[in-house]
């Protein structure tokens, strides 16, 4: 079971330093490492509990058989112990560390773009491959607290690579209140009209699922309208629905595209009309709509960010991002969501946008976390390496960890968050393998709490076949996102990547065994990948 250590007895930070004995890396250190990371291999996951074993019994989705244990470390003998950073051959590697600390984060857009960019008969870019977000695309098993707060699931199963498990991190939020119980909203669409939304399947379906939206919104929810293309307009300031949602389909039907994007201006144009029409007691949000291609005034996520710095901090205003078009500009969306304090979802179809705007949305209205993050302590007694799958641009220096002035998270209710870890352990181990620990403000009082789980090497799996249908999910959408990381290497980086065929195999099986069409979609994807790799 999870233990609340608001009493921080033994924290993770400290087990860690008495289990190593040895200094901590200095936090310059950590942050050049952290810089000069190439392509990682990270994750964690966390979920209810700390559920260290959830089998229901020997799920066979072609899995192969974990290879025979080792006595010198297999291949991996050579390399520094600690965490695995891709440092470069030529730099001096520092102590091992055996502390993973990152701020949560629940977008999913990098895998919409991809299954996008793949059903369009390409090869996504390497660079807005996230595997962070491939894996928290998908539905898990975890319990969940009554409150508000975590539940925090570690589990993990054996590869058929000497020595290397894959160990799941899972965090689960309450389930979301029925709409009545959360509070009211006050969301500013910042819609893109520039040219390059002409594209069908662009401003089209923005302006329907706006409409649908808005038909599902609350009569004392509000919404305000902002248009960008060269320059940026308020077309409808903070309006309360109550007896007004024609004036708002009215406002979304009027949407035309325009000539170029100026995207800095809308932003903040969206936050100057968000602090105009804020409310008291009500979660106030920018939803911004674009492709993202950025080509006049400002296009610099940074500088955008620092002119409405101001409204973030003293008003709480964060910014949710919802991508669109077949040209997408990744990089500048992600990075907007993340140091907005906010999230990033990418829509395709009716189907992602019903999901988008009539699911995801409502989570993000009702907020349960605020800057939360996380922290893994790795035994070293019993794990040589491990490498967290994603998550390179959420990393936080790991004496920050109880710093609650450094950003992390905002989680609402209904979310899971799971990162996955690649862990080797050492020939023999028996004992105790890891320490999840999560740390989040009450997003009423601000108050810090924290809730952990813990994982034996006697709870590990025998083989990926034998853990639960959502944990091999997990694990096939990892090794999928490793796989387009690393084009022309069938084999990819991460220890027991069996390919994209044998990947699209267990997919389907894994399809047919979850009758969950979001799998089913993934081995669709896989399917175009294999076809084109």
């Amino acid at each position: 079971m999870g233990t609340n250590q608001t009493d921080r007895t033994r924290p993770a930070q400290e087990y860690a330093r008495h289990r190593t004995r040895r200094p901590r890396r200095l936090h310059a250190t950590l942050l050049a490492l952290t810089a000069a990371g190439g392509l990682l291999l990270t994750g964690c996951s966390a979920g209810g509990g700390s559920n260290t074993s959830s089998a229901d019994g020997a799920n066979r989705t072609g899995f192969p058989a974990p290879a025979p244990a080792t006595t010198s470390g297999g291949d991996n003998s050579g390399e520094q112990d600690g965490e695995q950073t891709s440092t470069p051959a030529d730099k001096i590697a520092p102590s091992p560390d055996y502390l993973s600390t990152f701020a949560l984060d629940v977008d999913t857009a990098s895998y919409g773009y991809a299954r996008r960019v793949l059903a369009d008969g390409q090869l996504p870019d390497p660079s807005t491959i996230r595997p962070e977000e491939f894996v928290n695309s998908f539905r898990q098993d975890y319990e969940r607290p009554d409150g508000n707060g975590f539940t925090v699931t570690v589990d993990g199963a054996r590869t058929d690579s000497a020595n290397w498990s894959l160990v799941r991190v899972g965090l689960a939020t309450r389930t979301a209140d029925d709409n009545a119980e959360r509070p009211p909203a006050a969301l500013t669409f910042v819609i893109d009209v520039s040219g390059s939304m002409a594209e069908t399947g662009r401003l089209d379906l923005a302006k329907k699922s706006l409409d649908e939206m808005t038909d599902r919104l609350r009569d004392d929810d509000s919404v305000a309208l902002v248009t960008f293309s060269d320059e940026a307009e308020t077309v409808l300031p903070m309006t309360r629905l109550d007896g007004h949602r024609g004036k708002v389909h009215h406002a979304i039907d009027e949407l035309e595209t325009q000539s170029s994007t100026n995207l800095g201006a809308g932003v903040e144009t969206g936050y100057a009309t968000a602090t105009e029409g804020l409310r008291e007691g009500a979660t106030n949000r920018v939803v911004l709509v674009s492709d993202g291609l950025a080509n006049t005034g400002d296009t610099k996520a940074d500088s955008i960010l620092e002119r409405i710095s101001n409204e973030r901090r003293d008003h709480g205003i964060t910014l949710f991002g919802v991508g669109v078009g077949s040209d997408y500009g990744d990089a500048l969306m992600e990075k907007l969501a993340d140091k907005g304090d906010g999230h990033t979802a990418y829509v395709s179809d009716d189907a992602d946008a019903r999901k988008v705007f009539v699911d995801q949305l409502p989570q993000n209205i009702d907020l349960t976390a605020r800057d939360a993050k996380a922290q893994v302590a790795f035994d070293p007694e019993t794990v040589a390496q491990f490498r967290l799958i994603g998550y390179e641009d959420r990393k936080v220096a790991d004496d920050d960890f109880r710093d609650d002035n450094v950003d992390g998270g905002e989680i609402g209710p209904g979310h899971t968050v799971t990162a996955l870890y690649a862990v080797r352990t050492r020939p023999g181990a028996d004992g105790h393998l890891a320490t999840a620990s999560v740390r989040w403000l009450d997003p009423d009082t601000r108050a810090p709490h924290e809730e952990s789980g813990q994982l034996e090497t006697d709870a590990l799996h025998d083989s990926l076949a034998d853990a639960s249908p959502r944990f091999q999910v997990t694990a096939v959408a990892a090794y999928f996102a490793d796989s387009l990381r690393t084009q022309g290497d069938d084999a990819g980086s991460l220890p027991g990547n069996p390919g994209l065929d044998e990947l699209a195999d267990r997919a389907h099986a894994l399809a047919k065994r979850t009758e969950d069409k979001d799998v089913q979609q993934l081995a669709e994807a896989i399917d175009e990948a294999a076809r084109m790799n």
